[in-house]
């Protein structure tokens, strides 16, 4: 009895102890806890009471304009909303994300896409899931800042070209920077940041770009701004001044409207490129929000290839243009002499082999400025049997062919220019003497981009002094590449060249130009053999490539034209008269005849260049230029008005 008695007065006194212990634990295990969230993580957990209560919204730099070498604007910038999705709370997000995409018209799967793109990003930093807010979408954000704080607006600089795909190539165009962008960067660019793609956005991109700002507010329970704090103002991106001659790009565009080819317009005394062009263009203003897959798709797949920058890009056939290197090689390898002379009755054979003359009746007793001005081709096949392949390459090479003129662009071609060991390089078999025939007029496996034709054309008749062509207008001279030519062989090249626009028989006699003494050489090149054309029959898309290289004036150039015009035909017809107008628009400016931004119709405002949509040039193609008759050596016909003597076309 007394021992229960005993147990009875223990069991309290053991239950008080359990329970003090209990307490004591709890308590330093409440002490602990205060201590790391007071002393150990008391920055962590005010950072994130700040961010409940202060928003951080990014202010989105403007990128730089492009002006004309005169200031006046070409590209530039107009305000517009984005939408913003703050990502603090994931939560939050994942719940309210049904009636995100259902009030923003969007996909679910194209928010979430853009989520998981953002995975690396810290979950403070918003995205944007609309580039372009509209009307409705800036209502519905306002009209649900309660229920859905998620959301805010942000004001950005979206980027404005001329319409219609004026200069579309040149300037190119911006879009959200990929994920190699955003490596190569070194940090500076993140996802969904907008840089430049192509053309000069791309080329001069950090010159463009600005430095972000920050604006920090302080929001209530529902996300509405109650008051501001500090703000970092944005940097705009720097503009830039090209070289490129708003009136003389306006009348290259015009020029080229309905065709498919491309100009290019130079100073050779610097290497200022004043006008290029490139057609069938796209329009950048599609890329200024962001272009759909379709778009993307569309514009890749199109036969035209409006993507493609012919200017820089396009290799092909030089044609007959390629006499002017040809005379060159000739006269300062003295491997053939100056007055060298054949004798064309039409066609000639070599190695077995007949190989016909453009005009089927001959030129009779040629000598060298006879074969430049009516581009007589059986010359230059004997010419280049006795030149030789690898010195026509040697020269070729020299003369700025078969390799980048360095142009300021990106994606610029090096073209083709063959030899003895480029054919044992690349096809592992030896070179035939019969090749070396068809690449003397300009055929076979040579491939040039009109960049390349002026650059060579405009080094010749310097001298040899060879300026690096630019875009981007600077007070420090463009490099130089100097491989001498002498002034005999420059003055025959350049009354060869004359007298193809100002002889009576000139391949280009129609594209005269009175008071003004403009040279040039025309070319049409083949695109497929004349056995093969038998073949699959006359076709639109298999008419020769129609050439012409020009430059004014006669002594001392101050403007190389080069001009493409693919399925054109004939350069004296389809080529050469681009160049004239270009020239001719660069004396009327010059000499105060014609004010600038008035050489197009008054129907444009001054400063807007008319629509050139693809589209729209397209359905505007001539009777001519929609023919499908394609005659590989065609007769002698008067293109010139009757005041004017007799011209005749060089293929």
């Amino acid at each position: 009895m007394s021992l229960w008695f005993q147990n009875e007065n223990r069991l309290p006194q053991m239950r008080l102890t359990v329970i003090s212990y209990t307490i004591v634990g709890l308590m330093a295990l409440l002490l602990l806890g205060f201590w790391k969230l007071q002393i150990v993580n008391s920055d962590r957990y005010t950072q994130l009471a700040e961010r409940n209560r202060v928003r951080s919204i990014p202010i989105i730099a403007p990128r730089g304009a492009m002006l004309d070498r005169y200031g006046r604007v070409i590209v530039d910038n107009y305000p517009s909303f984005s939408v913003l999705l703050l990502r603090d709370d994931p939560q939050q997000v994942e719940r309210l994300l049904p009636q995100i995409a259902d009030g923003l018209s969007l996909t679910l799967d194209d928010i979430r896409q853009q989520l998981d793109s953002a995975k690396a990003l810290a979950h403070f930093q918003p995205i944007v899931i609309k580039p372009e807010a509209t009307p409705g979408d800036i209502a519905f954000i306002e009209s649900h800042r309660a229920d859905i704080p998620v959301l805010e607006m942000l004001m950005v600089h979206r980027r404005r070209y001329p319409r219609g795909g004026f200069m579309a190539h040149v300037s190119g165009y911006v879009g959200e920077v990929s994920s190699d962008q955003i490596e190569e960067s070194g940090g500076r660019n993140r996802p969904g940041d907008i840089v430049g793609k192509a053309g000069l956005e791309r080329q001069y991109n950090d010159h463009l770009m600005g430095v972000d700002g920050m604006r920090r507010s302080v929001v209530n329970n529902v996300g509405r701004e109650v008051g501001r704090l500090e703000q970092t103002d944005a940097v705009p991106g720097k503009p830039i001044r090209l070289t490129i001659d708003y009136d003389l790009q306006l009348v290259a565009e015009e020029a080229l409207v309905g065709k498919k080819g491309a100009v290019v317009a130079v100073d050779p005394r610097t290497g200022e490129v004043v006008a290029m062009a490139s057609q069938p263009s796209y329009d950048p203003n599609d890329f200024a929000i962001r272009i759909s897959k379709e778009e993307w798709q569309a514009l890749n797949e199109d036969p035209e290839r409006p993507l493609l920058d012919r200017a820089i890009q396009a290799q092909l056939a030089p044609g007959s243009v390629f006499k002017i290197l040809m005379s060159t090689a000739m006269l300062e390898s003295k491997a053939v002499p100056a007055d060298y002379h054949v004798f064309c009755p039409g066609s000639a054979q070599f190695y077995g082999r007949v190989f016909h003359d453009w005009e089927a009746k001959g030129h009779g007793d040629v000598n060298l400025h006879k074969a430049i001005v009516h581009s007589c081709d059986v010359f230059f096949y004997n010419l280049g049997k006795q030149l030789g392949i690898d010195r026509i390459s040697f020269y070729a090479g020299n003369l700025g062919l078969g390799h980048k003129t360095g142009v300021d662009l990106p994606g610029e071609e090096p073209g083709v220019m063959p030899s003895e060991a480029w054919k044992q390089r690349v096809f592992h078999q030896k070179w035939y003497p019969g090749e070396t025939i068809s690449v003397a007029i300009g055929q076979g496996a040579i491939a040039v981009t009109p960049i390349q034709i002026a650059y060579m054309v405009g080094g010749i008749v310097n001298g040899g002094r060879f300026h690096q062509p630019h875009l981007l207008l600077s007070d420090k001279p463009a490099p130089e590449i100097d491989f001498p030519i002498s002034d005999s062989t420059v003055d025959t090249v350049t009354e060869g060249m004359y007298g193809v626009v100002n002889e009576p028989g000139g391949t280009a006699g129609a594209s005269r130009l009175p008071g003004i003494e403009l040279c040039g050489k025309t070319g049409s090149a083949q695109v497929i053999s004349e056995q093969g054309l038998k073949r699959v029959g006359k076709r639109a898309e298999l008419k020769d490539t129609a050439w012409f290289v020009g430059f004014a004036p006669r002594q001392n150039p101050e403007i190389i034209v080069s001009v493409l015009v693919q399925g054109g035909g004939h350069g004296g017809v389809a080529a050469a008269p681009i160049a004239r107008a270009i020239v001719k628009a660069y004396y009327d400016k010059k000499q105060g005849k014609i004010p600038p931004q008035q050489l197009t119709t008054q129907a444009v405002p001054p400063g807007i260049p008319p629509s050139f949509a693809a589209d729209t040039a397209r359905n505007n193609k001539t009777d001519a230029e929609a023919e499908e008759a394609v005659p590989m050596k065609p007769e002698p016909v008067s293109a010139a008005p009757q005041s004017t003597p007799p011209v005749t076309l060089n293929p």
